[in-house]
């Protein structure tokens, strides 16, 4: 459980059996929160040792309870290097469609546009997760101009790159795939008033069903999705469901390190202000546990709250779910704060201003620690 109100594992084959019955559930539960699925595969992978696998790196720490704690991350070490890391990705839009019995509504992420015009995927690509000459200054200290997962990176190993100007880990120019349409039965979402803001329409889906379908296409994609690369779905106006809504994100991969393929599901809402998931928010919050924890399931921590080394899950329940606001070419986004080492017990000198977060909004260390 994270903060009491989040569970980061869900053991699949329980889910599939019951993913005609999640949407039934969902008004009697009604918590905004996120997902992540350690390395696993319903369908074959034929993993090529071969091919290049995503860029990553091996560190550790004695955390308070004076436990060895070991993790692997993307990028390269920030201890050892001083170069920059482009991570190829791939954004693949997603279509629901809603009928006449649960909604007759069609929400696409190719197509649909927020209120300046963009559609979905131009929103993510001009964003400050991929825009990479964007400048972070938190507590008078300059982290650089580049893009936000990498300034926070940054500010999390502030003691080891403040002088090595070289260290970046940026997400590159993205491809966009093909459509990944979806018809929506009854049984599993409908087309519903936004049960956490009150007002506009939204659809749900079960969390299960779209991860079997999110594996189908990348195994039906091998030369567009592969294992260097981050495959990024996003969807428009969507929660997902499982036992209650509302699911904004998750991340997962296909096998773990250091072949996996990883990828990350995100939901862009656009209605009124500082609701949950809105525009790129929740996609930072995957985003940045990626980078941190890339094969969920191998970096685990010793906290109550949190047993993996989940950046984004400690803060989600501050105001404005964790959410601060950043303007970019007019249009002001959303973005996640997030937690560094420290919060799991790590020496907090390694962190910029020897802060546990992005924007000094966690005081604490975790439960346990």
């Amino acid at each position: 459980m994270i903060r009491g109100t989040v569970r980061k594992f869900i053991p699949l084959l329980a889910g599939l059996l019951l993913a005609g019955s999640a949407f039934a559930q969902y008004n009697s539960a009604v918590r905004p929160r996120y997902e992540a699925l350690p390395p696993h595969s319903y369908y074959p992978f034929a993993i090529n040792t071969a091919s290049t696998p995503l860029a990553q790196w091996n560190g550790s720490f004695t955390d308070l309870t004076h436990q060895h704690i070991t993790f692997t991350m993307v990028g390269a070490n920030p201890g050892t290097s001083n170069v920059t890391t482009t991570i190829p990705v791939v954004i693949i839009p997603i279509k629901f469609v809603y009928g006449a019995s649960n909604g007759n509504k069609t929400f696409n992420a190719a197509k649909d546009t927020f209120p300046n015009g963009q559609t979905v995927v131009q929103l993510v690509e001009n964003s400050p997760l991929m825009q990479a000459n964007l400048d972070f200054t938190e507590g008078g200290v300059d982290l650089g101009k580049t893009q936000y997962i990498d300034a926070f990176q940054r500010g999390n190993f502030w003691s080891k790159v403040k002088t090595n100007t070289g260290y970046h880990t940026l997400l590159g120019t993205p491809k966009v795939g093909a459509v990944l349409a979806i018809t929506v039965p009854l049984s599993l979402g409908s087309v519903i008033t936004n049960p956490i803001s009150g007002t506009g329409l939204v659809g749900t889906y079960d969390f299960n069903t779209l991860d079997v379908k999110i594996q189908a296409y990348m195994a039906s994609h091998p030369n567009l999705i592969k294992p260097n690369e981050l495959a990024m779905f996003v969807s428009h106006d969507i929660y997902l469901t499982s036992g209650g809504c509302c699911i904004g994100g998750y991340h997962g991969a296909v096998a773990g390190p250091p072949n996996g393929q990883t990828y990350a599901y995100s939901t862009l809402v656009d209605q009124g202000t500082n609701n949950f998931s809105q525009d790129v928010s929740a996609l930072s919050h995957e985003i940045g546990e990626w980078m941190d924890n890339p094969f969920f399931g191998t970096n685990s921590v010793n906290c109550q709250d949190n047993s993996q080394l989940e950046v984004g899950d400690p803060l989600e329940n501050n105001p404005n779910f964790g959410a601060f606001k950043y303007t970019v070419n007019g249009f002001t986004y959303n973005l996640q704060s997030l937690v560094y080492l420290g919060y799991f017990g790590a020496p907090r000198t390694t962190s910029v201003k020897s802060w546990l977060s992005f924007r000094n909004d966690e005081k604490n260390v975790c439960p346990g620690q």
